[in-house]
């Protein structure tokens, strides 16, 4: 089974951090305002971080650094893992 820790950019400026095993769904529900608490006051308008993993218990760890970490250094995270084409 596959797990994937993601990060939510909300409409005011502000991450929401997550992990699932079905990304796609998952975001829906969030933009619905369905999927957390949080994300129901701070609606997300775009995907801007994912990180698979082999296991829960790593997704669940690597979710909780995540949520540990500043507003800048989640930004430099997603800039780090941002995909550019050449």
């Amino acid at each position: 089974m596959s797990f994937f820790v993601y990060i939510l950019l909300s409409n005011d400026g502000s991450y929401y951090t997550g992990y699932t095993q079905n990304i796609s769904p998952r975001v829906k529900l969030h933009t619905k305002g369905k999927g957390a608490r949080y994300t129901k006051s701070h609606r997300p308008v775009k995907l801007t971080f994912v990180e698979l993993f082999n296991s829960r218990s790593e997704a669940i760890k690597r979710e909780k650094n995540i949520k540990k970490m500043s507003h800048k250094q989640k930004q430099k995270l997603i800039i780090k893992n941002s995909y550019s084409p050449n």
